[in-house]
């Protein structure tokens, strides 16, 4: 096999690499259907590609064989006051035709993001390619978020649990939809995810509520215990998360944006029937398929959104350089 040539990503590669992020989206799309097709379209994928690539303080690495391009790899950083001093690998930011590849692109790449002390480093990889997931673990990464997709059924029925009923939140439930809010991130930030996101105070949560009862794009649904709310669920348009945009993001897609039940509910089956109830919703306002995210180490979380038919679609994957 010829010798592997690395180079600085550059405007002149533009093109040949779409080409490769065209022909990595028809793959992924033989496993995961519900992503777009447009992307299979090289003209298509460029779009995608120039978007990661003229990103503010973008950079990265072209790799040919014989003059061939055969890979590349781009990143760019994100606001440091969420992520710290970071690099992102966006959806569009990498493409490969031997996952190996991408191990020669990162050392490339990276030594300037080292250089310029981006010490976090973040990856969207499809999904679907165990190799290549397989490859950025060798590189010292790590899954951190999963991104799933499912279809939207036309019918869903709701089967709620003896006790419990779900309806729509008032006003004069933001008292006890607070600790409801709060039981999450309380959640997130212990064993084993560890966010280090501070948690909300109690008048933040108060005045968004307020803010989101009042007007909001989000359809809302609570499950309540005897009459009290024990869970809470939401649902909007996908492209309102920032999570979910060209190659990730379905035709005519939802998205599950929040999900949080009181840990003396868990287990009862009420998400079970908010899941449902949240799909029977989505499906009344035309949505023909479902999005959501979650840490893959919330135990909970990690295995409650595979069983309600969530396919992982990208792992957002991690490293932290001391």
């Amino acid at each position: 096999m010829a010798r592997l040539e690395v180079v600085p990503f550059s405007d002149e590669h533009l093109e040949e690499a779409a080409g490769l992020l065209a022909a990595r989206h028809a793959r992924h799309r033989e496993t995961e259907p519900l992503l777009p097709a447009r992307f299979e379209a090289p003209a298509a994928a460029q779009e995608e590609l120039e978007q990661a690539w003229r990103a503010e303080g973008s950079s990265g690495a072209a790799a040919f064989r014989d003059g061939r391009p055969v890979g590349y790899l781009i990143g760019a950083p994100r606001d440091p006051g969420d992520w710290g001093e970071n690099i992102w690998v966006e959806m569009a930011g990498q493409a490969v035709e031997d996952a190996e590849e991408i191990r020669d692109l990162y050392a490339t790449a990276a030594t300037r993001w080292f250089e310029e002390e981006r010490r976090r480093h973040y990856a969207l990889v499809p999904g679907d390619d165990s190799e290549l997931i397989d490859a950025w673990f060798r590189l010292g990464f790590g899954h951190q978020q999963g991104h799933g997709v499912r279809e939207v059924p036309p019918h869903t029925e709701v089967r709620v649990p003896e006790g419990f009923e779900i309806r729509e939140p008032r006003e004069e439930d933001i008292e006890q939809l607070v600790p409801i809010d709060v039981a999450l991130p309380t959640h997130q930030s212990s064993s084993p995810v560890f966010s280090p996101r501070p948690l909300p105070t109690v008048d933040a949560i108060r005045a968004e509520w307020r803010k989101t009862l009042a007007g909001s794009e989000e359809r809302l649904l609570i499950g309540c215990l005897d009459g009290e709310p024990v869970a809470c669920w939401s649902v909007c348009a996908a492209e309102l998360s920032r999570h979910y945009s060209g190659l990730g993001l379905p035709e005519r897609a939802s998205y599950l944006a929040f999900a949080s039940t009181l840990p003396e509910a868990r287990g009862s089956g009420i998400g079970v029937a908010l899941t449902d109830a949240s799909l029977a919703a989505a499906a009344e306002d035309g949505y023909t398929s479902m999005v959501t995210d979650w840490r893959v180490t919330n135990l909970l979380a990690s295995r409650f959104w595979p069983k309600r038919g969530f396919r992982p679609a990208f792992y957002r994957l991690y490293r932290s350089i001391p």
